[in-house]
């Protein structure tokens, strides 16, 4: 059973959310929040796997609470709910530690099909919406930010080398095991460990980090 904690200011919001995902047996809505401001908390309270977060929300937003979130010892992945597609909210909240986010107006068995796909620690974001999203980071390039990606990357073997490139570009785990001859449990192994290595919260951030260290283009 996945334990889900959904924040968001819009009453209405949050009852078709809880009963879109409660449809399916695995996921429980544990805790509900009106406002950022209180997601720490209901966090440390009620330990959900996966916490869906309004981006905007009025005393504290989702990329503030996100944060928050990310700072608590073993923390739940985020996904950022928006009824916008990839603005500056949402890349911000992505840097911050979000594992992915979500339109508001996602049909339900996407919804519920991208909240066990966080749970699970795969891939959140398209191929597509990861070389878009590198590529917003991509205008801010500077040398020293080269220097520091390529610094973390040299902590990786060969193999990890191969795996972050797949997961830079978006692809679940067993997309990269069919394309570089590994069991999927395998590819999950390497994923773990790389994330360590190089001190990132989650796939979308390692996606970063290649692109920074020159792994990546946004083309």
């Amino acid at each position: 059973m996945t334990r889900l904690l959904i924040v968001d200011d819009e009453a209405l919001v949050r009852a078709g959310l809880k009963m879109i995902l409660e449809s399916d047996s695995e996921l429980e809505v544990v805790a509900e929040a009106d406002d950022g401001a209180d997601a720490a908390a209901m966090v440390t309270k009620h330990r959900p796997d996966v916490v869906l977060m309004d981006i905007r929300m009025p005393r504290l937003d989702g990329l503030a609470a996100t944060r928050a979130v990310q700072a608590l010892p073993d923390p739940p992945k985020v996904v950022v709910l928006t009824t916008f597609d990839l603005d500056d909210y949402v890349f911000r909240a992505l840097q911050a530690g979000a594992s992915g986010f979500l339109l508001k107006d996602t049909p339900p068995r996407e919804l519920v099909q991208a909240i066990k796909v966080v749970a699970a620690g795969d891939a959140m974001l398209s191929p597509a919406v990861t070389r878009r999203l590198i590529g917003h980071y991509a205008k801010d390039s500077r040398a020293d930010r080269r220097r520091v990606g390529q610094e973390r990357v040299s902590k990786l073997t060969e193999r990890e080398r191969e795996v972050l490139v797949e997961v830079g570009s978006g692809l679940p785990n067993a997309d990269i095991g069919k394309k570089l001859f590994m069991s999927e449990a395998t590819v999950k192994a390497h994923v773990s460990r790389l994330l360590v290595k190089l001190s990132a919260t989650n796939r979308v951030q390692a996606a970063i980090i290649a692109y920074e260290a020159g792994l990546l283009t946004d083309d």
